[in-house]
Order: structure tokens, then sequence, then C-alpha cells
């Protein structure tokens, strides 16, 4: 039996999905997206031409969570269902879009670019407990223009894993699509073992933007998967109370999925967000709060008794560098994720309150997430007896009596999850004699060794070649004959 955390009583989400249909109508959801709001009030939405604000009405909400699929997967490069989507099923992928990179060297936060993303890729492909990857980096080298494509472009070329991405613009998003299609070899392969996922956000308190809305419907319409990252922030963009900001986030969700299943009705999409508290000491956002944790545990209970498919940021910190706090910020949200049965849980070697990345701590969070995954597959029972079939006449009352019998070497693994080097569970001795290393100097050198273990995934000739002159043209088109690194990937 797998262990779940719940925090809210039936009678209290009752009372929140009660409250989020009444602020749909009042004060209603502002949409500022054209054609969004010509879906939704061709469906019998009202919307203010002053203000673009849309009075949504529960059968609208009601009918599109009707068409919403319960589960979906996600795929590998070799066509395996690999994320599952649905139910209490729990995965995890690296935060996304950060802005800068910790130097384990220099301990600066160091403006990223292409090199930093793709050592974030080399490290998690290696990593079995990231289920996916993450377009994790924003690539400053680049022209802004193509940023969003760029990174995809990256992890396609580097992972055989997953994706969780997202776009900045409803052009980018179109691009992407594109090239996921471009990459898939036709519209309905990309569509029938859909390879990625894309976040898209809704803009605290009760917008959903041009860009958001936009990404919406292009997603909806390619039949490409959609996660609804909604964020609200308690005390600041959203009521002060957690069950205010969860009754919120509802609001805000039910906006958006009316939106997308409009735009192709039965489109799969996630019921997802990164919310948080505002510190009001601080003027901070900490996404290591433990305030935090409960509310994306909160919300992500409001959505199974919808039996939606579910996302959160945890796993991430507010500290700076990969020390104690980032530890226990991360490894405490990671579990909180986890027994929750949140589907896909983002936000792993994150620092700075998502700004910055840090492949050591991708490693040390890994080893935090496999704690995570042990704890929620549970006791189980291996044996006919408890213990009792463990006793017989040749127990002598001594220790070591049990290292000896064959169920121990046949079952030990199974009970059992053994960390990597990063964990120091070593005498005292052998700590002093490796080097009396730290977590952060056992990641540095776990890093270096997955650096030099990784190879690049082998791909289709054919599918990098489109791939290549896809994200050429791209490139081309803003005015720039080749982006870093392009050259040393050119098919021959």
């Amino acid at each position: 039996m797998q262990p779940k955390l719940t925090l809210l009583s039936d009678e209290i989400i009752a009372r929140i999905l009660e409250e989020a249909y009444e602020l749909l109508l009042k004060p209603g959801i502002k949409v500022q997206n054209a054609e969004a709001r010509e879906l939704l009030a061709a469906a019998g939405a009202i919307i203010d031409p002053k203000t673009d604000v849309a009075q949504i009405p529960a059968s609208l909400v009601r009918k599109a969570l009707e068409t919403v699929p319960r589960e979906f997967y996600l795929y590998d490069y070799d066509g395996n269902p690999t994320v599952h989507y649905g139910g209490d099923s729990v995965h995890f992928d690296p935060g996304s879009s950060g802005i800068t990179m910790l130097n384990p060297e220099t301990l600066e936060h160091d403006t990223t670019e292409t090199e930093h993303l793709i050592r974030l890729l080399k490290v998690a492909e290696q990593l079995p407990q990231y289920d996916a990857q993450s377009t994790a980096v924003i690539c400053h080298d680049v022209p802004k223009d193509i940023q969003d494509s760029y990174r995809l472009y990256l992890v396609l070329l580097h992972s055989k894993k997953p994706i969780v991405t997202g776009a900045f613009t409803n052009k980018t998003v179109q691009e992407m699509i594109d090239m996921l299609t471009v990459f898939a070899g036709s519209a309905q392969a990309a569509r029938e073992k859909p390879r990625a996922i894309f976040d898209v956000c809704p803009a605290p308190p009760l917008i959903w933007s041009n860009f958001g809305a936009g990404n919406l419907i292009a997603l909806a319409r390619a039949g490409v998967p959609a996660e609804i990252v909604s964020v609200p922030l308690s005390g600041a963009a959203a009521p002060v109370t957690m069950l205010g900001t969860v009754t919120q986030h509802t609001a805000e969700c039910f906006a958006g999925i009316v939106i997308h299943q409009l735009a192709h009705a039965g489109s799969p999409i996630v019921w997802g967000g990164a919310a948080a508290i505002f510190d009001m000491r601080k003027g901070a956002t900490p996404m290591g709060a433990v305030e935090t944790a409960m509310l994306d545990c909160s919300y992500a209970q409001v959505a199974k008794t919808l039996n939606m498919p579910t996302h959160t940021y945890l796993g991430a910190t507010d500290s700076k560098l990969v020390d104690a706090q980032a530890g226990l910020e991360s490894g405490i949200s990671a579990m909180v994720g986890a027994l929750s049965g949140i589907n896909m849980i983002s936000g792993s070697g994150m620092l700075d309150f998502l700004a910055c990345h840090s492949a050591e701590k991708l490693v040390l969070d890994a080893e935090g997430i496999a704690m995570a995954k042990r704890m929620i597959g549970g006791v189980k029972l291996h044996t006919d007896t408890l213990a009792t079939g463990f006793y017989d006449d040749k127990i002598n009352f001594k220790g070591g009596d049990f290292l000896k019998q064959k169920a121990t070497m046949q079952l030990f693994q199974k009970e059992q999850h053994l960390p990597s080097s990063v964990i120091d569970r070593d005498s005292t001795r052998a700590w002093k004699a490796a080097g009396s290393l730290d977590a952060f100097g056992r990641c540095k050198i776990r890093v270096t060794e997955l650096l030099a273990s990784y190879k690049r995934p082998e791909i289709d000739p054919a599918q990098e070649r489109r791939l290549y002159d896809f994200m050429l043209d791209l490139t081309k088109k803003t005015g720039v004959d080749i982006l870093p690194l392009l050259e040393h990937y050119q098919p021959a």
C-alpha cells in the first residue's frame, strides 16, 4: 500500500470548489487573448469588452472536465511509455528556466549559456531518479527570439528521456510544436506518442495573459500535452490564507482548462502549479518553506478529487549554495510531493528561489528523490511469516546470525535503498582517508564522473538532419549565421 499525505477534509474541498466557481463569475477571469475570448463567448461566457474580463459559468467548467483525459503518458525516444500522468504515479524532473548556474569552483552564480544547459542534461540523463529532462536554463548566448526553441533542440539532441518544457511567446510555442513534429516525422506521430509536455502559466491573480492563453490553444489543437502552472503567492498575489490561495489556484486552473478544451476537446492537460507563500519580512517567494509544500499538497488533493493529472514545483531551495539548508528544504519538500502522489514534481537542482541551477545539487537531490520513492514504495510482505521464520535451532542469540541466512541475501536489496557515494555512510576513519569531504565535495566528484561517462544517445541520422535543418532555419531568420556549438553537432 502506498502511503499518502492529505491535508484537506472532503468538506473543505467542496467549499474550495464552490468558491472557485463563484470567483469565475465575480470578479471573473481577465482573458487577454482575443481568440480565447471568442471561444469563451461562443460557449456562453459573458465578456466585458472594456476590461476583457470573462464570467465563466460552472456549466462550462463541468463540461470541460468531462472531456479532459484522466491519464496519459509521455514517451521516451524509443517509443516507450515512461511518464504516467494519472492516479498516484510519482515522477521527478529538474527545475526549468533558470537564469544563472552555480559555479562549483567560485560559488558565483554565472549567467547561463549553452554549455551550462548541456552540462545539466548530461548529468540528469544518467540519473535514473529523473524520469524526464527539462529545458533547465535559459541560454543567454543566443538571440532571445529563438531561446525557447534552442533549449528544446539541445534536449532532443542530448537525451532520450521525456521532456518538460515551455515557451514564453505564442510564436515560439508554435515553433517548438513544429520542431517536435519534424523530429517525430509527422504531426500524427507526435500526437500519438508525445515526447514533451509544456508548462503554461496564468498570471496571478485571476489573469490568463495573451501568450498564456494562446499557448493553451496552440497546444490543445496540436494534441501536445499542456501543464497549467498556476503561481498564486499567498499574501501578495493571492489571499494570505492557504485555503484562499488554493481556491484562487482552483479558479485559475478551471479557466485554463475551459479555454484549452474549447480549443480542442480531449487534448491532455495537467492541473499543476508553483504556488508559494510571500515572505513579509524579506519580500521573497520562498520555495523551500514548509507552507509552500503544504499549498502544493493541498491543490493536488483538490485535483485528485476531480480525477485530474497533477504537477507541482517542489524539491527546490532558497539557499544560494548546496549546503545544509538546501538539503533540508529540498529533501523535505520532495518527500511531501511524493507522499501526496503528485504525478510530476519539478524543481530539483534549483537554488535561489528557482533562479539558479546546479549540477551538483541535481546529484544530491537525486538521493533525496530515491529516498522519497522508497518511502512511497511502502512496507511490503516478502515472507510467509513476519519474524518467526527467521528463527531456528541455529540461532545462538549473538549478533551476526541473520547475515548468514539466504533470505538476507535475497531480500536486503528489495528492502533497502542503497545510495551512491554522494551519501556518506563510511566509518570516520574511511571518511578521513577519502579526504574528509562534505556532501558538496562528494557531489562535485560525482558530477565529474557523470560528465566523463556521458555518451550522446544515438539518434536516427534522418531525424538528426531534420532537427538540425529546422534549428538552422530558425537561426538564420534572426540574422545569425550559426549558434554556439551548433556547428559541432552538424550531421554528416
